[in-house]
Formats: structure tokens, C-alpha cells, sequence
């Protein structure tokens, strides 16, 4: 079992690096890529997980990053998958931590909304629920779940944290033709996260996604929870016309959203040709200590 897209505790996922590859192993998967948002924050931790393991397992490195895509003048929001690139490269690493520091500012931002219109929380609340993460809404959820003013951090989302609520700021983007040209300068994997993932907000279309290929785009997370089956069928079929790859992915949050590790995944076939691309970095392995011998 192969999932390229979870998150931990480095962004806005419940799990430690640690814990998020103990339960992906508990969870019967041979294949993990850490992906948080916009940091390579948990990348150590979980590589020191995995050289402790005795049991076959490959960690696979990455980063979510937050892109928009300029559609005659309609900014659409969308996230791309950066696999194995090399996290000293210059420009790339300039632009992670633009992005972080953006991911900050924009978080106080709507706590300071929220807090104005008389909601019970505050930004240290966020930044303690955060504990070093790269501060998202998911966090502001779990506050306003502490007061006690949701139900639950998908509630949250659907009213307090929408795109569509007075409290929401919009967050710093880099154009994702630009991102895609970082990832590959950097010698990584540039994979597209849920295109079609509609209740999310507008998605590109199939003429803008054709596109993205001349930029250098390599892949498409074509089986993902947010898609349906008829856009599944019809993102498998786009994905072999362009040449490209499709993975499937759990995009795992912990206890922050109710997905589980391995609900969607890729093909080894998939994995081989995105393996075969990568010249950033290597993948991170461990076998049983049998074998190691």
C-alpha cells in the first residue's frame, strides 16, 4: 500500500512525524510521503522514525505547497505536490518560508476578526494548538472546538473558516507554473492535489490543466476523497492522454479530518515512474533487521 499525501503536527496534521509513521506502518502501508504545508519542518523526525523501524517501509519526502492558477484575471486556489526535491535549493527554500511566514500573519488575521466579532478564543490559544506547526485554519477550528462554539473542526470550516465567512483571509500564494518550475529546478516531483476537489471552491479546468503540462507538471492525484467517481474516470483517462502519472492518497490529517492512512493510493507503477524522476533527493528505507544483517 502506497499514500503520498499526509500531513503531521509540522502544518496543520494531528500526529507527530513520529506517530504519523508508526500508524502508517500500524496501518499496513510499505509507502508514505510526508507532504505538510509549505515546510519541510517534520522531514527529520520522520526520517529518524523510519532508520528505527524493522519492518520494510520507504518514506518519501515532500511538500504541499499553496499555489493560485490566474484564469484571465479569476485567481484560482489550488495546491501542488513538490516530491523529493532538494530542500538547500535557494529559490524554493525562499519561497517556503515566504509562504510560512505569509501562513502566520494570515492566521492572526482571522483570529483577530474572530475574536473583534466575540468569539472566546485567542492567537495564543492557536499558536499553543499549532506547538511549532506551521500555523492553518484546522488550528483556529480546534480553538473555536475548545470554546466550545463548533461541533467539531469540520463544523468549523463550514461556517466560521469558509471561503465564503466574513472572518476569512485570503493566504499568500506563489503561481503554480512558478512552483512548478521551483520543484523541478530543485530536481522534485511536481504532482497537482485534488484539481477536482469542487466543494473546495472553483477548480482548473481541463484546458487549464493541459496547460500545467507545458509548465513541467508531472503528475495528478487522480484518487483522493474529495473527488467524485465520475471526475475520477474522466481525471484517469486526462492523466494518460498528457503522459503523466496518477497517484491516489488519503491526504491524512490525524484526528483533524476523519480520513484514514490508506483510504486512497497509488500504484507501484506510479511510484517507479515518479521514483525514476526524482534526482533531488533519494527515498528514506528500512528493512528488517534480518535482512540488514
Amino acid at each position: 500500500m502506497i499514500d503520498l499525501h499526509a500531513h503531521t503536527t509540522a502544518s496543520d496534521g494531528s500526529d507527530t512525524p513520529l506517530e504519523l509513521v508508526r500508524n502508517a506502518v500500524a496501518a499496513g502501508l510499505h509507502t508514505l510521503a510526508i507532504t505538510d504545508h509549505d515546510t519541510t519542518g517534520g522531514w527529520e523526525e520522520a526520517t529518524t522514525a523510519v532508520e528505527q523501524l524493522d519492518v520494510a517501509f520507504t518514506l518519501i519526502r515532500g511538500t504541499e505547497f499553496s499555489c493560485v492558477y490566474d484564469d484571465h484575471g479569476v485567481r484560482i486556489s489550488l495546491h501542488l505536490l513538490g516530491y523529493l526535491f532538494d530542500p538547500d535549493a535557494e529559490a524554493l527554500k525562499a519561497e517556503r518560508a515566504r509562504l510560512r511566514e505569509s501562513r502566520l500573519g494570515r492566521g492572526e488575521a482571522i483570529v483577530d476578526a474572530l475574536v473583534a466579532a466575540g468569539y472566546p478564543i485567542s492567537w495564543q490559544q492557536v499558536l499553543d494548538i499549532a506547538d511549532g506547526g506551521a500555523v492553518g485554519r484546522p488550528h483556529i477550528g480546534q480553538a473555536l472546538l475548545q470554546a466550545g462554539v463548533v461541533e467539531s473542526v469540520t463544523d468549523a470550516f463550514s461556517h466560521l473558516l469558509s471561503s465564503s465567512s466574513p472572518y476569512y483571509v485570503p493566504k499568500l500564494e506563489m503561481p503554480v507554473q512558478v512552483a512548478i518550475e521551483l520543484i523541478r529546478q530543485a530536481g522534485g516531483v511536481p504532482v497537482i492535489a485534488h484539481p477536482w476537489a469542487r466543494k473546495r471552491g472553483r477548480i482548473l479546468d481541463e484546458a487549464a490543466l493541459r496547460s500545467l503540462v507545458d509548465s513541467g507538471l508531472l503528475g495528478i492525484e487522480v484518487d483522493h476523497l474529495d473527488h467524485a467517481g465520475a471526475d475520477r474516470a474522466r481525471l484517469a483517462e486526462l492523466t494518460a492522454e498528457l503522459g503523466l502519472f496518477a497517484t491516489g492518497s488519503s491526504d491524512y490529517h490525524g484526528t483533524r479530518k476523519s480520513v484514514r492512512l490508506g483510504a486512497e493510493t497509488t500504484s507501484p507503477q506510479s511510484l517507479r515512474r515518479l521514483l525514476n524522476l526524482a534526482t533531488g533527493l533519494d527515498v528514506i528505507r528500512s528493512e528488517p533487521a534480518a535482512q540488514a544483517v
